[in-house]
């Protein structure tokens, strides 16, 4: 028996002044309750408890040992508590990471009717492309895009995260447009340089044949509101995820290219550092999300502020006036 429990089978003999009526009450033998006590007596080196034919009770030390002991599980019950309290009303800090494009357009966003729900949960966004460590940094969960690697951390699938070919209708008037995936070989291509493949594009086709495609052209970017400021300017041909190029794919300023041809979904996670014992306000937001990333989630973009449209400035179209083919 631990000394903490041993500690809690002492004050309940001491209250009840009796070992049978002790057992009893914290569904033990009594045999393990007389053992408990003789061994923590045996710790403390002094008799904490007098026994005689008539019955027992405590001495000196044992009346000093009760008190503290008192003190200290009342202390103990007011900590556990308080953390089911804070876990119970969603208080505290709720830490978030996730990319930069994902987190202004999507999460941001999303995360406003959570936080009003939540008055008493603040809420710390962090948007950045680099890989972040969860526990060095006392991150609550993270939401990735990709497989998960680490086997130590706790995960929770939300969703697919669908890529798509696209290049501007001007480009594609001056260039041609692609019929299949060896054409890109002739067209300049804008490269996201974080994932899919870099500047090979793996591409499937209806019938289920795999093509990896080498691509080439003026702009390499890690950065997805770039890429798409480059491909609406008509600097070439792009695989952007789907919630990125959404909006101006309604609005026409950008078309679907090779569209018999399917990109890798990547899938979406929430990770958070350990699988075990989840924060209140983790699972909460998960579930929150959850059935908000399901389905095409990214046609929903109306209700989102446009920073892809915004937030940069675009490549003056005129650079292309008199650009030789």
């Amino acid at each position: 028996m631990d000394h903490l429990t041993a500690m809690r089978v002492f004050v309940r003999v001491a209250e009840l002044n009796s070992f049978s009526k002790a057992a009893d009450d914290l569904e033990l033998a009594q045999s393990t309750v007389t053992k408990s006590i003789a061994a923590l007596e045996t710790r403390l080196g002094t008799r904490l408890i007098n026994r005689n034919t008539r019955g027992i009770g405590l001495n000196e030390a044992g009346w000093l040992y009760y008190e503290t002991c008192r003190s200290i599980l009342r202390q103990i019950e007011e900590a556990e508590g308080l953390v089911r309290r804070h876990d119970a009303e969603l208080e505290g800090t709720l830490r978030i990471s996730t990319s930069v494009a994902f987190g202004e357009a999507v999460i941001g966003p999303m995360l406003l009717p959570f936080i009003q729900a939540h008055p008493r949960l603040k809420v710390d966004l962090t948007c950045e492309d680099s890989y972040v460590d969860l526990i060095a940094r006392g991150i609550d969960v993270a939401l990735r895009m990709g497989r998960l690697t680490d086997s130590s951390l706790g995960g929770r699938y939300l969703g697919a995260n669908p890529w798509i070919t696209v290049a501007a209708p001007g480009y594609l008037a001056r260039r041609g447009t692609p019929e299949a995936p060896e054409d890109l070989g002739s067209h300049d291509c804008v490269v996201y340089s974080s994932v899919q493949g870099d500047a090979v594009w793996q591409m499937r086709a209806a019938d289920g044949r795999t093509h990896a495609v080498s691509v080439r052209g003026c702009l390499r970017s890690n950065n997805l509101p770039t890429l798409l400021s480059a491909v609406r300017s008509g600097l070439g041909v792009a695989i952007l995820p789907r919630y990125v190029a959404e909006s101006a794919l309604r609005s026409g300023e950008i078309t679907e290219c090779l569209p018999g041809y399917v990109l890798p979904d990547q899938e979406l996670y929430a990770v958070f550092p350990s699988p075990k014992l989840v924060p209140r306000k983790v699972t909460a937001l998960i579930r929150y999300l959850a059935p908000r990333l399901r389905d095409a989630w990214w046609q929903h973009s109306d209700d989102r502020t446009d920073l892809f449209r915004d937030g940069i400035n675009q490549i003056d179209p005129e650079y292309f006036e008199n650009k030789s083919e």
